[in-house]
């Protein structure tokens, strides 16, 4: 298991100048944003500019670093949406328009992540309205929503299959896939596609209550990337707010934040112990959310805590159980 880093907190600055940054760090990995806002690099060029490929890979090759995975965070939202105001900072348009722009967008990134030889695409699905996970007022609602999912998914899926890629829904309470049972659901839907499997992070699971060696366990062999991620639950704030309280994450009163591992309430050794017997064996990418320190901060603090938790090699005993 290797210890990486998402470069979205650096967009910045250009991939390469992040890469070599987080390498003398002593980060071992990187996570890159391919969506088509982004800064650092666009799917497409990878299709387009033979140039621009060679000069991340001789950057990665230079630094030791390997890249784990492209992410599409952003234009994934539109699978499922939701297509009014929320998802206009991505494209204006019709309901239509937006599909066909997050559609053609996730699969442009599996085709740069199959020239680039990357394995994997993390992203999301989007969800037309979350709030059917409720059944009022229509208890039919989430079956819509299945329908959606299931729809628009597969076609994708198969892109994914012909370019060699996987991709690792994140589950989050903005998507599709939010738990232990939506997960579970999302495979049954689209008939267990090899290509399909799920991103790990653990503060979003905290964040709505889950036992995270619960995920690990039922979906050991789907889980294609770990952020790694931490979270607080401020116990003094609950009572006040709910866990699922709105506003900014600045708030002084939030009853729930993102922190940069060692900072928050995750198990971490746990974690890494479950992801071991499943035998995960990929990347960690540290994604940096937490708004009471900087950049830096977060990366010195992931390499002191999290790095020299890191399973390099597996048992190898006498007297071990087969």
């Amino acid at each position: 298991m290797k210890l990486g880093y998402c470069t979205t907190a650096y967009m910045d600055r250009p991939l390469c100048d992040v890469i070599r940054m987080v390498a003398d760090y002593g980060f071992q990995a990187v996570e890159i944003p391919a969506y088509r806002r982004s800064t650092q690099f666009v799917a497409k060029e990878a299709l387009i500019n033979k140039d621009r490929v060679r000069e991340i890979k001789q950057t990665l090759k230079e630094t030791g670093l390997v890249a784990s995975a492209l992410t599409c965070h952003e234009d994934s939202m539109l699978l499922m949406g939701p297509y009014g105001p929320d998802t206009d900072h991505i494209i204006q348009g019709t309901p239509e328009e937006k599909l066909k722009y997050g559609m053609d967008s996730l699969i442009e990134t599996a085709q740069a992540a199959n020239v680039m030889e990357i394995p994997v695409v993390v992203g999301f699905t989007g969800v037309g309205n979350w709030g059917r996970y409720y059944p009022f007022p229509n208890r039919q609602g989430w079956a819509i929503e299945e329908e959606l999912f299931a729809e628009r998914l597969t076609p994708v899926m198969d892109k994914f299959k012909e370019y060699g890629v996987k991709y690792a829904v994140e589950p989050n309470p903005i998507n599709f896939v939010y738990d232990i049972h939506t997960a579970q659901r999302a495979l049954e839907l689209l008939d267990n596609h090899p290509n399909f499997g799920f991103n790990l992070d653990p503060a979003n699971m905290m964040y709505l209550g889950l036992r995270i060696e619960n995920f690990i366990n039922r979906f050991g062999d789907r889980i294609f990337n770990v952020h790694a991620k931490d979270g607080e639950v401020v116990a003094h704030n609950i009572e006040m707010g709910g866990i699922l309280m709105t506003g900014s994450w600045r708030r002084l009163d939030r009853a729930y934040r993102f922190r940069v591992p060692g900072w928050g309430d995750v198990p971490w050794r746990k974690i890494i112990t479950e992801l071991k017997m499943v035998d995960y064996d990929n990347v960690m990418s540290y994604e940096h959310e937490d708004i009471t320190m900087s950049r830096e901060d977060g990366l010195e603090q992931v390499i002191h805590f999290l790095k020299p938790l890191i399973i390099k090699n597996p048992y190898v005993g006498p007297w071990r159980a087969e």
